[in-house]
């Protein structure tokens, strides 16, 4: 039996429909009782999940050999993946793949900082474990910035010349999916990226000729970035975390592109044509 924690988020969501297809026995963990309620009733095996409540963890792990860590960011996340871990431990649980970001090790970032605890946490826990460092999601592209790619043909981030190895959370969830069903994982630290670094106005082009009209990328100061982004309805903390990451690889530091998802699951990494080209409806 595999838990996925973060059962309804674009890796999530992906890997339970993975494992499930795969033949596995997957419990989905949902934060919210409507979301769990829903996914019962569609005959998966589901439970709610609050990680800042250990009571909460008890009736999720029954049964559970290997769970699958995806905790939502913020200054909780260090002691949430913390009273996951102790629970899986007290209840016999195997081994935890825990989902982190690129870079972790460095805590060049507020996000870096978070994931490194909970990989120190796990990696002196007794537990077998595994860390999934992938690089930027191609889908942060619809999460944030299809609205103004549709209206404007145009998208805005902090400026910057560097690349970046994009990639396709559902690369993650397959490469996820592999090594919470095979052996050989324990002690690995897999960082994942696409088939290949682009620069964003190297992104603006792939979005024109998909398209079929110009794309541009509009470079913004920090300080533009983050009026935008408090404009549009997040926290000052979250906007200074964002603008943080920005700075740390203004001048390269993800543009490195690793051969992970093809060695894990055996088939290419979705490239951003295609993962625009699967999403064109939405910027279109």
């Amino acid at each position: 039996m595999i838990l996925v924690t973060g059962a309804s988020g674009n890796v999530g969501s992906v890997l339970v429909t993975e494992l499930r297809e795969q033949g596995h026995d997957v419990r989905a963990g949902y934060h919210s009782g409507q979301r769990t309620a829903e996914a019962a009733g569609s005959g998966l095996d589901a439970v709610t999940v609050n990680l800042s409540d250990p009571s909460t963890l008890g009736p999720a792990f029954k049964n559970v050999d290997a769970v699958f860590l995806l905790t939502a960011g913020g200054p909780a996340q260090p002691r949430q993946e913390l009273n996951l871990i102790e629970a899986a431990n007290a209840a016999g649980v195997k081994r935890i793949v825990k989902l982190s970001v690129w870079r972790a090790d460095e805590r060049l970032t507020p996000i870096a900082e978070l994931h490194r605890d909970g990989e120190e946490a796990l990696q002196s826990s007794g537990l077998a474990w595994t860390f999934l460092r992938p690089n930027f999601y191609m889908q942060n592209f619809l999460r944030q910035m299809a609205g103004q790619i549709r209206e404007t043909r145009s998208f805005s981030q902090p400026e910057t010349t560097a690349a970046i190895g994009f990639v396709d959370t559902r690369d993650v969830a397959r490469v996820a999916a592999s090594v919470l069903t095979s052996p050989g994982h324990d002690g690995h630290i897999y960082d994942i990226t696409g088939p290949e670094a682009l620069t964003y106005d190297q992104a603006a082009a792939v979005f024109s000729q998909v398209l079929g009209s110009p794309v541009r990328f509009v470079g913004l100061t920090d300080d533009e970035a983050r009026d935008r982004i408090l404009r549009s309805g997040l926290t000052a903390a979250h906007a200074d975390t964002l603008i943080e990451v920005s700075r740390v690889y203004r001048d390269g530091g993800a543009e490195r592109v690793t051969p992970a998802v093809r060695d894990l699951t055996g088939n290419a990494p979705v490239s951003f044509d295609q993962f625009v080209r699967d999403h064109v409806h939405v910027f279109r």
